[in-house]
């Protein structure tokens, strides 16, 4: 299941959604996610499946690979649905005991599960359609203008991407410790939740040490290589805005305006 999750990973490409710039990719990113908490309708996630999908299309990643995605986040899905179908007040459809499902209650589950899936995909074609290192230049441009307050831009965005570059790396790590702990005869999948937990502690003891271990080596490798970041940092490609970054960002605002009327106006 690990193996599954795709946050963090890039897939390389040559598409028109890998060439935008990866500040226009971010800020779409964030007004994609606002636009999701302003839906309170169905009509408007027509809107955001076909903004998706279109996205997806042109950039080229198998929708299979994106899907595989939520496997591993599909527990959390379905939990979030039925809490929000037993706890919603409203006019009773079905009650067994105390536990009653409202009509409100499934449209609200409705809304919340397809905010998360969109809410996932949406984010993961970011970070698989943007190189790391375009990532943190991206993140340090658009924090730029905080610097005057003091933020460490630069440090900043380097500690984000690393975060996220190195997702799949644990994942992968944690997949090989699994499989040599279940070879020695460790059950992390029976027994109760105390017994489950208690069988996670060879796992995490290996998995920080190795996670610590990969820390030094990079910035071993960091400092070997006379990387210095902050003031003065030159850089071989510097990011500039062509029309087709205009177009993207002016069809993301379209489509939160879109939203927003549907909430407040139609």
């Amino acid at each position: 299941m690990l193996k599954n999750i795709t946050i963090g990973q890039y897939f390389p490409g040559d598409t028109v959604i890998h060439k935008l710039d990866p500040r226009i990719k971010i800020s779409i990113t964030l007004l994609f996610i606002i636009s999701l908490f302003f839906i309170d309708s169905f009509t408007p996630y027509l809107f955001v499946t076909a903004f998706i999908f279109i996205s997806i299309f042109l950039s080229k990643v198998p929708l299979k690979f994106i899907l595989k995605g939520l496997k591993p986040l599909f527990i959390i899905i379905l939990i979030t649905f039925f809490i929000n179908a037993l706890l919603t007040p409203g006019e009773v459809l079905y009650k067994l005991g105390p536990l009653k499902i409202t009509i409100e209650g499934l449209r609200q589950a409705t809304f919340m599960a397809l905010r998360l899936v969109f809410l996932i995909i949406g984010t993961s074609l970011l970070t698989l359609t943007t190189s790391p290192i375009s990532l943190t230049d991206g993140i340090e441009k658009l924090l730029n203008p905080f610097r005057k307050v003091g933020l460490p831009a630069h440090e900043l965005a380097m500690m984000m991407t690393i975060a996220l570059r190195f997702i799949p790396t644990l994942l992968e790590e944690t997949d090989k410790i699994m499989k040599a702990q279940m070879a020695r005869g460790a059950d992390f999948e029976s027994g109760n939740i105390m017994n489950r937990a208690k069988s996670l502690v060879p796992l995490l003891v290996p998995l920080f040490i190795s996670a610590f271990r990969r820390a030094d080596e990079l910035a071993m490798a960091m400092e070997a290589r006379c990387y210095r970041g902050g003031e003065n940092r030159t850089r071989m490609k510097v990011l500039t805005l062509e029309m087709r970054d205009f177009f993207a960002m002016s069809i993301s605002i379209l489509l939160l305006v879109t939203i927003i009327l549907f909430r407040y106006v139609i």
